[in-house]
């Protein structure tokens, strides 16, 4: 168990160290208050030292911006290569995570907070991590995003394809970007479901909130199998399956990415950028060395009933960017012994493709959302 050690009030106290971008525990750690100026908090956490709050909690809040703000005067300069400007934001990001994560906050054996105007997130902290048996020392950021996913998980995500909401857990890529969404919603079925009316079978792999899996239910699909690696996807999965009506239709398997058998439509939304991620959520994004979307690729010939056909939902962001060509991801079609029936585009709806400030909005402006139609060679 890792352990993190302070001194308070002539004191030396411990208390379990928690981190869900898998931080080790931090070997300077002095204690915060209200009295803290920020730039001596800024100062000691560009410096490594870790700061714990024992103050009011909303000047914990108030600090962190200020902390933020002082990052921010030094704007990132990516020049003209979308390459190098991607690189340079993740690094400058990873910097902003590293000394904004050293404000620490401690959660009782219960989850709760000890600090004063501080908010009750036991069940926001139980539903991200579990039941408590003893107090442990978190990030104030990532506290905020646990207190954040619960109220999206509460409020729900609203669907149009589906007329209904889907509630994201934590941990898990909520489904806000729609396009993707539209593009399943729309596209034609294989043909060897459109010559049967029963027994059709579909995979959804990658589920995450399995908000495509419902999709293909409600398009009259009779099983759809969802797969996913992360536990807390396949717990979402099944809990927006049981809401919506679906669990008979909709059967929730993992940790894997193909389940058995073979089915007339497998379906794959993957990350869309090959890289590494650095926080549970950035699963949802960043996919290192393209690992996911080769997998499915490479095990769709063997999952697919004679005329089915796969699904690749994927934008070309990467392609913009420079981390991946078309050439190469036509290259891993053909190599898996599969050929393209028909693509479909759309474009982003997003905020960010529309926001000239970011670094990255070239790419961003530029890019496509694809369903590509996959069956045998």
């Amino acid at each position: 168990m890792s352990t993190v050690h302070w001194t308070e009030s002539h004191t030396s106290r411990s208390a379990r160290w928690h981190s869900e971008s898998d931080i080790p525990p931090h070997d300077r750690v002095v204690v915060a208050d209200d009295r803290t100026k920020a730039d001596t908090a800024y100062r000691l956490a560009c410096e490594g030292t870790a700061l714990l709050w024992r103050g009011d909690f909303h000047n914990a809040r108030r600090l962190l911006q200020a902390m933020g703000r002082r990052i921010d005067r030094k704007p990132v300069r990516t020049g003209d290569d979308p390459t190098e400007a991607f690189h340079l934001q993740r690094r400058a990001r990873g910097h902003r995570a590293r000394v904004l994560g050293r404000l620490l906050v401690l959660l009782e054996a219960d989850h709760s907070l000890d600090l004063r105007r501080a908010p009750d997130v036991r069940r926001a902290c139980t539903e991200a991590y579990g039941g408590a048996h003893e107090p442990s020392v978190i990030s104030l950021t990532e506290l905020l995003g646990v207190i954040g996913a619960h109220e999206w998980r509460k409020k729900g995500v609203e669907i149009p394809a589906l007329d209904a909401r889907v509630h994201p857990h934590y941990g898990v890529f909520s489904p806000v970007r729609g396009e993707y969404v539209d593009l399943v919603a729309d596209a034609p079925l294989p043909v060897s479901m459109e010559d049967r009316a029963t027994d059709r079978t579909a995979f959804d792999l990658g589920t995450g909130t399995g908000v495509l899996a419902a999709l293909l239910a409600r398009r009259g699909i009779d099983r759809v199998v969802a797969t996913d690696i992360n536990p807390r996807a396949l717990e979402c999965a099944r809990e927006n399956a049981h809401r919506l009506d679906l669990s008979e239709r909709v059967d929730v398997v993992g940790p894997t990415l193909f389940p058995e058998g073979r089915a007339d439509l497998i379906v794959c939304n993957p990350p869309w950028l090959p890289a590494r991620p650095t926080s549970a959520l950035e699963r949802g994004v960043y996919d290192p060395d393209g690992d996911m979307l080769r997998g499915f690729l490479d095990g769709l010939t063997a999952h697919l009933e004679p005329g089915g056909e796969g699904w690749l939902i994927l934008s070309d962001l990467a392609e913009h960017l420079g981390l991946r060509t078309r050439e190469e991801l036509l290259a891993a079609i053909e190599a898996a012994g599969l050929r393209v029936v028909d693509r479909t585009d759309t474009r982003p709806r997003h905020s960010r493709a529309k926001d000239a400030t970011d670094p990255l909005h070239t790419a961003r402006a530029a890019e496509v959302t694809s369903l590509w139609r996959l069956t045998r060679a």
